[in-house]
């Protein structure tokens, strides 16, 4: 049975997994917090990063759809800082990054999923006193070490 319990060793476990491990894994991270956005094309990209069978014309629908729904977000925002708008903002982010083209940047589309669905559950505890963002880390940890149990 896989244990994680910091950043550093949840690092560690998502750098080992290939493209296909990356965006299965980035899309239960934003599964975690879909319930802070409304925008079906965000499903799209994660049925879409699950797929890895998946034609390239496809994928490349499917990233210019989840692009268009994060900057839609990301304008809805807007100058007062709405807190559930930031959200679904970053919950948007979090499903691109799922996508994203193998070797565009070293940190790796779960990596980058996973800090996007922290961002967008921070934004919520913005709006509140509780603070949630430790409780997202570890539900991340558990749903890391889940996945490579299986």
């Amino acid at each position: 049975m896989a244990s994680i319990n910091n950043d550093t060793e949840f690092r560690a476990a998502l750098d080992g997994l290939d493209i296909a491990g990356q965006r299965n894994v980035g899309a239960l991270f934003v599964e975690s917090v879909l319930e802070l956005a409304n925008d079906t094309r965000i499903n799209n990209a994660l049925a879409a990063a699950r797929d890895s069978q998946i034609a390239e014309e496809a994928m490349a629908l499917a990233r210019r759809g989840i692009k268009a729904a994060s900057l839609e977000a990301h304008t809805r925002c807007g100058a007062d800082g709405e807190w559930t708008d930031q959200a679904g903002y970053f919950v948007a982010r979090a499903a691109e990054a799922c996508l994203e083209p193998e070797g565009r940047s070293s940190k790796g589309p779960a990596w980058k999923a996973a800090m996007s669905a922290r961002m967008a559950r921070t934004c919520l505890a913005a709006d509140s006193d509780k603070d949630s963002h430790d409780s997202e880390s570890a539900a991340q940890y558990r749903i890391l070490a889940s996945y490579l149990d299986t």
